[in-house]
């Protein structure tokens, strides 16, 4: 069973990792909104792991993605900070059911993991484009670019989550 989630996490990491790089960043809609699905695995992340473990995974998914998009470190202090706020994310959005040894993402509503979700991107461009303009004096750019990309982001997630999740019966 280990050894299959192990597997399972790793084949996300290279998915999203080739299909960002590949794929991903050589959309661009409207000349600035280029979706940035490899959060999903900041999202797909098994709950319980180790937090010393996702925050070096999240490091290496980063760097991964800067080093082929060469965007200096801009994705890889972005998914830092994404994997060291996540469970402060959860619990906001999932509230107690979140402390239980026996939460799964799958068991909660699908507004909750969308919201989980959409927290999740907002804070990640945020962060990424905070560096990526580096200056308040472009504020409306700055907003515009974190809105719309957010927005392309959320619904390509979920559309992928939707496509790859298993139905409940």
């Amino acid at each position: 069973m280990t050894n299959n989630v192990y597997l399972i996490n790793t084949l996300r990491f290279l998915f999203l990792v080739l299909a960002q790089v590949l794929v991903f960043n050589k959309l661009n809609f409207m000349g600035f909104i280029n979706p940035m699905i490899y959060i999903l695995f900041l999202y797909w992340y098994p709950i319980k792991q180790r937090r010393g473990v996702f925050i070096l995974i999240s490091f290496l998914l980063g760097f991964s993605v800067d080093a082929f998009s060469d965007t200096l470190a801009f994705h890889t202090t972005a998914c830092i900070t994404m994997a060291y706020l996540r469970p402060t994310i959860m619990r906001f959005v999932f509230g107690v059911n979140y402390e239980f040894q026996s939460f799964k993402l799958t068991n909660s509503t699908k507004a909750q993991q969308i919201t989980f979700l959409a927290f999740l991107i907002i804070g990640h461009h945020t962060i990424f484009f905070l560096l990526e303009i580096f200056s308040l004096d472009h504020l409306l750019l700055l907003l515009k670019k974190i809105v719309f990309t957010s927005v392309g982001t959320l619904l390509l997630c979920v559309l992928i989550t939707s496509l790859f999740s298993v139905e409940k019966e």
